[in-house]
């Protein structure tokens, strides 16, 4: 039996109450289009539960697992070894069921682990202050975007987006920017060896807030954040960089020592896992701790109790929940708390030795991928400096490459005319991420069938 708890005369009196005849009123705004006009074709109306399971499992079995293949997916989202140990401590009770620690006498062990998490994120990004995280890399990238403008106080409409940035940020950017007045200025990537810095740092001017460049970049390449941060600085401008790859940063210097003022970027590689899309974790800190007040999110601090013992509080909450919506600085109404432990206990598990060591792992099978894929026939490697991803270019469509080496179990890379649909100029562009996970045998592989299809 369903259970409706509105009669009939309920729902009249609240439609007429806020001026909508039907209910099919308040999809107004939705276009016809995107709206269903009955059921959906070819799925029943009803089905018991284990039929609805076995339905469920068949589908399922469609999929093409991580873990049941060569694997060269990046992009983003990387999949990377995670500790027994780290699912284990997450899914203790203390953690996997506390809700939000708005009262600091019931949760310290929380906003200890925030605190220290806090703290890994500004050693990994070279920043002063690191925040509690954000939802995703995506979203802390807009968050990043609207926290320039408010240093800015509104006076420097201009933004300016690397056309290196990863395609799904950027659009994301461009989203929220429809209900301010920043101006987002864009431009399309290029398929070149190494990053068009000095086409980025033209188009800076003096009514520029900031720029926003990945590092690395959506083809892997290490664009000179350093050169960068000092051109928009003389025009008076921020540097946002955002990093998708956290595991890079145990090999290159970080953003915030490069002279970046905003660091954003995805935590997923650390402890959190592919898990078919999500949930993920963003990662936020700024480099001059003047500009604290203006971040978004929470902010864990460390105090004294009465009795003088250490105790952690939240010591910033610029949210519309804590205080007067005009005077927040961002509508995110919590933080990647369970994410943020995953990254957190990873992190310690590795320390500074241990990332630095994940880190070459990395880089040296990706040098031998490398290596290995330009000597097949019709492969071109496009990059001049990477980490552990790098672009290709193919004899032909990589959308349909990808989909024949998917056919031969190997997920060999995420095409860029996937990325970046209707840029035909990229359609034979693959970029391939190779990590601690990739066997020298799945390199062979990943080789061995691109000749065989190429050919």
């Amino acid at each position: 039996m369903r259970y409706l708890p509105l009669t009939d005369a309920d729902r009249s009196a609240m439609l007429q109450k806020i001026g909508a005849s039907d209910i099919d009123a308040l999809f107004a705004d939705v276009p016809e289009t995107a709206r269903l006009d009955g059921p959906i074709e070819g799925l029943p109306m009803h089905a018991s539960e284990m039929a609805v399971e076995k339905h469920m499992r068949r589908l399922s079995k469609k999929n093409l697992a991580a873990a049941d293949a060569a694997f060269f997916l990046g992009a983003g989202a990387y999949k990377h070894h995670v500790p027994a140990t780290v699912d284990h401590i997450i899914q203790r009770g203390e953690f996997l069921t506390a809700y939000t620690p708005y009262q600091p006498e019931i949760a310290q062990g929380t906003l200890q682990m925030l605190f220290e998490f806090q703290t890994q994120v500004a050693r990994l990004y070279g920043c002063a202050v690191a925040n509690a995280s954000m939802y995703d890399g995506s979203t802390a990238c807009w968050e990043a975007v609207a926290m320039a403008s408010r240093i800015a106080r509104g006076k420097k409409p201009r933004v300016v987006l690397s056309g290196a940035l990863h395609p799904h940020y950027a659009e994301v950017v461009r989203t929220m920017a429809k209900f301010t007045e920043d101006d987002i200025a864009g431009a399309p990537p290029s398929l070149t060896a190494k990053p068009d810095d000095d086409g980025l740092i033209a188009r800076i001017d003096e009514n520029t807030s900031c720029v926003v460049v990945q590092y690395p970049d959506i083809l892997g390449r290490l664009p000179d954040i350093a050169k960068i941060a000092k051109a928009a600085h003389e025009k008076g401008a921020l540097v946002i960089a955002v990093n998708t790859e956290p595991v890079a940063l145990g090999a290159v210097k970080s953003p915030g020592e490069l002279g970046a003022d905003i660091v954003v970027g995805e935590g997923q590689a650390i402890g959190v896992g592919l898990q078919f899309g999500g949930p993920y974790l963003g990662l936020f800190a700024v480099r001059d701790e003047k500009h604290v007040r203006m971040m978004p999110g929470r902010l864990c601090g460390e105090t004294i109790d009465a009795e003088g013992k250490r105790g952690f509080v939240l010591t910033l909450s610029t949210r519309e929940q804590h205080i007067r919506r005009e005077k927040a600085t961002s509508n995110i109404c919590t933080n990647s708390g369970l994410c943020a432990l995953a990254f957190s206990v990873h992190m310690t598990l590795l320390g500074e030795k241990g990332l630095r060591a994940l880190a070459a792992e990395n880089h040296r099978l990706a040098c031998l991928a490398a290596d290995r894929l330009a000597k097949v026939p019709g492969v071109e490697v496009l990059n001049e400096t990477f980490f552990n991803e790098f672009a290709v270019l193919l004899d032909g469509d990589a959308r349909q490459i990808v989909r024949d080496l998917t056919a031969k179990g190997i997920l060999a890379g995420v095409s860029l005319g996937r990325l970046f649909p209707g840029n035909e100029g990229l359609a034979n562009g693959l970029l391939v991420a190779v990590t601690e996970t990739t066997t020298e045998e799945d390199i062979e592989t990943l080789a061995s069938a691109l000749e065989e299809v190429l050919a």
